[in-house]
């Protein structure tokens, strides 16, 4: 079986997903086609060069349906023998993305693929394609189906984390961001994005609010407070499934959950004969992938029990990780991860995460993976690990090794 490596990993920054945000006029096609052709251009690729483009994006209608992969390819520099598929598994999807092409790769179909995603939430908003999960009142019923904001908040009443522990994640949050980006720790992934005359749109994360503090967070109401108490009352629906909780703590608001913003990644992967054909050193090797079902209610559960799947699949124990990257969808999600496995903060999130900068639903598993590789070069930590909760209660992580 052939090894998958990393060769390289490309983001753009992320942009406010609303009208004013910097990203707004660009289209989800067009900004992963810049993605695709800052790999090509990075890793001289030519011709027929990989095997295909797995793409995720979560909310694929409008512009981000109809295959997006296939689109972006066709309006990218690419060879047009190269193919596409757009995947979804939510949250995950970027990652899951590179999972399948090492997948491939270590299977022998194919010696190189671009994998990542792209979400443009400013323009495609999220739900608009529905969802039989949330929509369909046979199937939510019959899960107990409660939005993800009530889901994050009965994390933190299940597993005792208060509105200070989740608002003094998301101001350290900030904080690591802030300093990422001033010691230029982003600059080898971070491609500036610019218009179709070449003009540059955005070359910063936008989204950060590095002044943030514990006094302008208390300010926030409780932004899922409503939803559940009162109509449709969603906290009654998760009562019913953990009646051991006298009630629901809300804790969650805009300051503490990740930011809707558009953005795209993607990184180049292939095997050893992918590199020694086009030049290339690998940068690290995929040890390791993983998903899982889990508690569709509770559903941001998923990077506990999928991280020890693939650390009991990989022979590995917690301690032999040396840094991670949890998807801060909502504080409690890594709140609770770093509970379940006593792992120190300082190990996970060094750069800060989605509460700063953001979460591009497809996305956002390739920029955590490419940020993730980024670190361990930086200060020389041989091995990782990525994971993200999923919507309807699943989870997907990946383990790196350096080479």
């Amino acid at each position: 079986m052939n090894d998958a490596y990393i060769y390289d990993a490309v983001r753009s920054p992320r942009g406010k997903g609303r009208k004013d945000g910097a990203l707004h006029e660009v289209t989800s096609v067009r900004l992963s086609a810049q993605i695709l052709d800052a790999i090509a251009q990075r890793n001289g690729l030519e011709g027929h060069a990989v095997e295909d483009v797995i793409w995720g994006n979560v909310t694929q209608v409008a512009e981000q349906g109809g295959c997006l992969a296939r689109t972006a390819v066709l309006a990218s520099s690419l060879d047009e023998r190269i193919p596409g598929v757009s995947i979804n598994r939510f949250c995950a999807s970027g990652l899951e993305a590179v999972n399948m092409a090492a997948a491939q790769i270590r299977g022998g179909a194919g010696h190189g693929y671009i994998a990542g995603g792209v979400e443009m939430m400013g323009r495609v908003a999220m739900g608009s394609d529905g969802a039989a999960i949330a929509v369909d009142p046979s199937v939510a019923m019959e899960t107990y189906f409660v939005p993800q904001g009530i889901s994050a908040d009965i994390i933190a009443t299940e597993y005792g984390f208060s509105r200070d522990d989740a608002d003094a994640f998301a101001v350290e949050s900030q904080k690591r961001a802030a300093a990422a980006w001033a010691e230029d720790r982003f600059q080898k992934s971070i491609i500036e994005i610019k218009d179709r005359n070449g003009l540059s749109i955005l070359g910063h994360d936008e989204h950060m609010r590095p002044g943030t503090d514990m006094q302008a967070l208390g300010a926030l109401a409780p932004s899922f407070k409503d939803m559940g108490e009162t109509m449709p009352g969603f906290d009654k629906v998760a009562l019913m499934k953990y009646p051991h909780l006298e009630r629901i703590a809300h804790v969650h608001h805009a300051g503490n959950s990740s930011g809707i913003v558009d953005g795209a990644a993607g990184l180049l992967i292939g095997d050893a004969e992918f590199g020694r054909a086009h030049g290339l050193k690998p940068r690290a090797r995929i040890r390791a992938t993983a998903k899982i079902g889990t508690d569709p209610t509770i559903m941001l559960t998923g990077p506990v029990p999928v991280t020890e799947k693939i650390l009991r699949d990989s022979g590995m124990e917690i301690g032999d990780i040396d840094l991670f990257e949890v998807n801060e969808a909502f504080s409690a999600v890594v709140l609770r991860f770093m509970q379940a496995f006593g792992v120190d903060h300082a190990r996970v999130n060094p750069n800060g995460g989605a509460i700063a900068m953001g979460h591009p639903l497809g996305a956002t598993g390739a920029i955590i993976l490419g940020t993730l590789l980024d670190e361990m070069e930086r200060t020389d930590r041989e091995t990782g690990l990525a994971t993200l909760c999923v919507a309807s209660g699943m989870g997907a992580a990946t383990i790196l090794e350096r080479v």
